[in-house]
């Protein structure tokens, strides 16, 4: 009775354990289920942060060098202006008119190039290229025309010492000029004839050509002109032209209004003119000079060449 009971209790006693141990079992199984979902939920989300992270790094890393690039392009953009300045000051050449231009079209391309949303970091490094090659063909540039500013210069400098020394050499020829007019009239006046002696004598003439002088105006045919010229080394030999002016007793000249030379730049008129061979040897020459009825009084004689006064005589008819 005893051991029989002791039999049933122990196999309530078994059962009662299995009940108890398989629920224990099934909430492990499930802890660890939610565990290792909870470990791959952390996983992935770790992952993905991760991932975003680097992905928000990179953005804002080439956020930070598009915006370095603009004020690269900026900088270099204003560099350019600043040369328009020395530009507007010299003359450029084709060359460096195209250099120019092949800089401002490339910063125009960037500009837009770095505007667009799908840039990626290999457009980025190609930019930074194109960037740091602007920045020396712009250095290029200033060099150029910094070295075209010193040509300028230097060239200005020369035209203006160049320019000086003709100024000087046009004031030496002007006093040069001046000496030469005055010793050209000095000479001019040196080498005038003049008369050594003149001589006007009232003449009458016979019906027998018998010339005879006459001081009494009733009865004087012609006036006679004698006059010799004064040697004159100056003086050439040949044929002069000789102008005579005659005045009669009450200041009036006798000529013709269209008989005219001109002394010292001034127009005279003249009585007769007439040609002298001159061959420096002190020769006589005598000139007639005749009027339908002179008057009483004094006459003057007034003889002229080259532009100059030779000299003068004059006569009292009674």
């Amino acid at each position: 009775m005893h051991k029989n009971a002791d039999i049933e209790k122990v196999g309530t006693v078994s059962s009662e354990k299995k009940f108890h141990e398989e629920p224990i079992k099934k909430g492990n199984s499930k802890i660890y289920f939610f565990i290792i979902a909870i470990a791959a939920l952390f996983a992935t989300n770790v992952y993905f942060y991760v991932k975003f992270k680097s992905s928000g790094e990179k953005l804002y890393t080439m956020a930070i060098q598009k915006q370095d690039l603009q004020i690269e392009i900026d900088r270099i953009e204003a560099e350019l202006d600043n040369l328009i300045t020395l530009k507007s000051a010299e003359a450029l050449d084709p060359n460096l008119e195209e250099s120019e231009a092949r800089a401002r079209k490339a910063i125009a391309e960037l500009r837009v190039k770095l505007e667009e949303q799908t840039i990626t970091e290999e457009d980025i490094s190609q930019a930074k290229q194109e960037v740091t090659r602007l920045k020396g063909d712009v250095s290029d540039l200033r060099v150029s025309l910094n070295e075209l500013k010193v040509r300028n210069e230097l060239l200005q400098r020369e035209n203006q010492d160049l320019s000086d020394k003709v100024v000087a050499t046009d004031k030496k020829i002007n006093v040069l000029s001046k000496e030469n007019t005055q010793l050209r009239d000095k000479v001019t006046v040196a080498s005038g004839l003049k008369v050594s002696n003149v001589h006007v004598n009232g003449v009458s003439i016979s019906k027998k050509g018998s010339v005879e002088i006459e001081s009494r105006a009733r009865r004087v045919d012609q006036l006679q002109i004698l006059f010799s010229v004064a040697d004159n080394a100056l003086a050439k030999g040949g044929n002069k032209e000789i102008f005579v002016r005659v005045v009669d007793p009450a200041g009036n000249l006798f000529g013709d209004a269209n008989n005219f030379f001109y002394v010292h730049g001034e127009k005279l008129q003249y009585t007769f003119k007439d040609v002298i061979n001159f061959t420096n040897n002190g020769e006589e020459y005598q000139f007639m000079w005749s009027l339908d009825k002179f008057k009483k009084g004094a006459y003057t004689v007034l003889l002229y060449n080259d532009n100059a006064i030779m000299g003068r005589a004059g006569i009292v008819l009674k």
